[in-house]
């Protein structure tokens, strides 16, 4: 199960720069590709509006 990014996303950045896999695609708020990501939580731990949560 793949993580996603709620409405809650201030577009910081801070989850891109430490998803290990290139999962993340920046817009006005950042999308998860969920084929990509490997649920490591590492971007959800970074998020400092809370924004990420599994799927």
């Amino acid at each position: 199960m793949a993580y996603k990014i709620s409405d809650a996303c201030i577009a910081c950045g801070a989850c891109k720069e430490v998803c290990p896999v290139e999962a993340i695609s920046e817009g006005s708020i950042y999308v998860i590709d969920p084929e990509i990501c490997i649920d490591c939580g590492a971007c959800a731990s970074e998020c400092p509006s809370e924004a990420i949560s599994p799927a």
